[in-house]
């Protein structure tokens, strides 16, 4: 197979009305939740440090349930919290959540003042512990940014089997860079955005339309 073949098959999901009305929501929803107070965006950074080597579903789950509880939780409460809830790593992620919402007035500032999607993204994987660039990445996209790829497994595999990519052993930034950029020219041939084009991807994939 190919990226022609891709293209083609994504134009089918596309032609989906109900899947195509699922994606527009799903975007309408991220640009309002760039819109919410501090305390609810750190809501969605917590799920996108907690969904890294973990599942989207477990991390929107327990989300859910600790809520605001995710800002008030001392570390040792918070990862007994993580642990109880299954997630797989309940110490390393209570760290990074408490380091991360100690310093949401810097992320705050740098979500105001740094226009540049590709520059914000980089600073947040420099200065968030537990963001890389996919997680930067979708947290952006959750907070209605549309420039920017979320490289996960599904992605990857989507893009394996059409053979537009070689089987990726380790996502360097580099790499992550190359591969978003074959994305950009993907999407730009079906008029869409980076955003938009992930939901149509991970529907592929999945079958669903998740955050």
């Amino acid at each position: 197979m190919t990226v022609d073949q891709l293209i083609r098959d994504l134009r089918k999901v596309m032609s989906d009305r109900e899947v195509a009305e699922t994606v527009r929501e799903r975007l309408r929803s991220f640009s309002e939740a760039g819109k919410k107070p501090p305390e609810q965006l750190f809501q969605e950074l917590a799920f996108c440090i907690l969904a890294a080597n973990y599942t989207a579903r477990g991390s929107m789950r327990i989300v859910e349930e600790l809520g605001e509880r995710l800002l008030t939780l001392d570390r040792e409460k918070l990862a007994e919290e993580l642990r109880r809830l299954g997630h797989r790593f309940p110490e390393a992620r209570a760290e990074y959540l408490v380091e991360a919402r100690e310093n949401l007035p810097r992320i705050m500032r740098a979500l105001r003042e740094v226009r540049d999607e590709h520059r914000l993204r980089a600073w947040l994987a420099e200065n968030v512990k537990g963001l890389g660039y996919k997680e930067a990445s979708h947290f952006l996209r959750n907070i209605g940014f549309r420039s920017l790829a979320i490289i996960d497994f599904h992605i990857l595999r989507v893009l394996e089997r059409y053979g537009v990519i070689e089987p990726v052993k380790t996502l360097t930034k580099k790499r992550y860079l190359e591969i978003e950029s074959i994305l950009r020219r993907i999407a730009s041939r079906l008029e869409v955005s980076l955003a938009e084009l992930d939901l149509y991807l991970w529907y592929m994939e999945t079958g669903k339309v998740l955050k």
